[in-house]
């Protein structure tokens, strides 16, 4: 697949990206990379299961529990202001 510069134009404008003043260069690169696209392609896969990562990891999980207790009167204690165990904040939108 080889994309005309007016192509190539629209794409990076869509995309938002700056190219240079020479769209050739740029035309040239994508083409490159459809290249390596369809030669990738033509690679088949059927027997090759899925992964979500290269390497068998395993995650390690750990014990969801209470590590530390709630410090909520200290916390408040050193607050510009606190009530009722709420934090009070300046009103920033009208």
């Amino acid at each position: 697949m080889s994309l005309s510069n007016e192509q190539v134009v629209h794409l990076a404008r869509l995309a938002r990206l700056s190219i240079p003043e020479d769209v050739n260069v740029t035309r040239k690169q994508l083409d490159s990379i459809f290249v390596l696209v369809s030669q990738m392609q033509t690679v088949d896969t059927t027997d090759v299961e899925p992964m979500s990562h290269p390497q068998e990891l395993a995650a390690r999980m750990r014990e969801d529990v209470v590590t530390e207790t709630p410090c909520l009167a200290a916390f408040q204690a050193i607050a510009p202001q606190a009530e009722a165990g709420l934090y009070l904040v300046p009103k920033v939108i009208e």
